[in-house]
């Protein structure tokens, strides 16, 4: 039993630019955002997919829509999104600071747990649902993060410590296996 996920980040939105963390809140794609989503097309091979998952947030519909609509059907699912910042939602990136929120919600908000907790529900769905099935992931960063803590075993402050976005290192998907 296993499944193969490849995960994708929304493209960049109009708060990335402003410094600004969107949260739970709908958030708009930039016109980059909108150019890496198309761009992404070209970066990967659609038809390996055999099922394509994003959060239900706006900017992670809008770069699933760029990148597989009219190729794949799209599902979805509220246990993709982002980490509820509470008071937080649409602040300052300043303000947003996981490893102070992994066990402590934020403000009128959630924790990392609590995001590993809704991840590790969709995973278990996956398993039970698309078993032996490559999957495709558009969402954005704290569920990624959740994945590498459930599905690689590393800690919570090691996967924050060592995410790409602090290095820049950006690539057209993250490979992740259930099993």
């Amino acid at each position: 039993m296993a499944v193969k996920i490849t995960y994708f980040v929304h493209g960049t939105t109009l708060d990335n630019i402003e410094h600004k963390s969107t949260g739970w809140l709908p958030g708009e794609l930039s016109q980059k955002g909108i150019e890496q989503s198309i761009a992404l097309k070209e970066q990967i091979n659609i038809d390996k997919f055999d099922a394509v998952f994003c959060s239900d947030l706006k900017r992670a519909v809008d770069s699933a829509s760029y990148t597989f609509e009219g190729i794949k059907n799209i599902i979805q699912d509220k246990r993709l999104r982002e980490c509820n910042y509470g008071e937080y939602n649409g602040e300052d990136t300043k303000l947003v600071i996981y490893e102070e929120h992994i066990c402590e919600k934020f403000p009128d908000g959630e924790c990392m747990l609590d995001v590993e907790k809704r991840l590790q529900e969709f995973c278990k769905f996956l398993l039970e649902n698309y078993d032996g099935k490559h999957i495709a992931i558009v969402a954005h960063r704290a569920p990624q993060l959740a994945l590498q803590v459930i599905l690689e075993g590393k800690s919570w402050e090691e996967v924050i410590n060592k995410d790409w976005r602090k290095t820049k290192s950006w690539q057209p998907g993250w490979e992740y296996y259930i099993k």
